[in-house]
């Protein structure tokens, strides 16, 4: 059995007696029920883990780090998503999945035709959201590194600031399908997929993307809803590259 994992931000150091904050563990201690002298692993996102040794005392709870360990579960190249906002709360299936698939950055887009549309107080509430079932998900998948939840933004913002690499559009209609474009580029360490709606990209953002190198591809011969298509294409591409 595996031994609870507990993302920590704060300095780690082998050896040393660590108070936990609050939160931390109060999770650990009353929603976990973790015991006194109980193994477990802590990693503060910057690479590697700690083993450590939960202590209890009263209402203090402390953690008595082992030797650093550079245990690593990455990819071995980098997946940014874009994903059109979906409606309801599939945002969140979304994330979550994101990072046990192993992306490095979920980019939240407010498309045209996106049926949610975030901005001010509520924008900075859904990020914060996000961000806490991103480090949920890799305490749980086995990552020592937290994948990025950017703010939302627009698409031609995004398209300004897009890291280098292949930049992939899921479209039913493409003419080239994903395979046959990461087959041009197999040595490819970074590459973004870019995923509509559930009404897809708007003809403007369509050109917008075309005109900033972004290449139109199909995944099969069926419509993916947008929770799914994001995710099918990030494990197609991870494994056809190998990573």
């Amino acid at each position: 059995m595996s031994l609870p994992r507990f993302y920590c931000d704060l300095p780690l150091v082998s050896g040393a007696l660590l108070p936990l904050p609050e939160a931390l563990a109060h999770h650990a201690v009353r929603v976990l029920r973790v015991r006194d002298g109980q193994d477990i692993v802590l990693f503060d996102g910057q690479g590697g883990e700690y083993p450590a040794v939960l202590r209890v005392e009263g209402r203090a709870v402390h953690a008595q780090l082992g030797e650093h360990r550079p245990r690593e579960a990455e990819l071995a190249g980098a997946i940014t998503l874009v994903q059109g906002l979906p409606s309801g709360d599939k945002m969140d299936w979304v994330v979550e999945k994101a990072v046990e698939l192993g992306a490095v950055r979920v980019v939240p887009i407010s498309a045209q035709r996106s049926v949610v549309q975030l901005s001010g107080a509520r924008a900075d509430k859904r990020l914060a959201h996000w961000r806490r079932i991103a480090q949920s998900a890799a305490e749980q998948c086995g990552r020592n590194r937290l994948m990025q939840v950017d703010a939302p933004g627009t698409l031609a913002q995004w398209l300004r600031e897009a890291p280098q690499g292949p930049r992939l559009l899921c479209h039913p209609e493409a003419d080239l399908s994903l395979s046959d474009v990461l087959a041009q580029d197999p040595a490819s360490r970074h590459i973004s997929l870019l995923v509509g709606p559930e009404g897809g990209w708007s003809d403007t953002e369509l050109q917008a993307a075309g005109q900033a190198g972004t290449t139109a591809v199909r995944f099969g011969p069926r419509v993916l809803r947008t929770e799914t298509a994001g995710l099918a294409l990030m494990a197609a591409a991870s494994a056809l590259l190998k990573w």
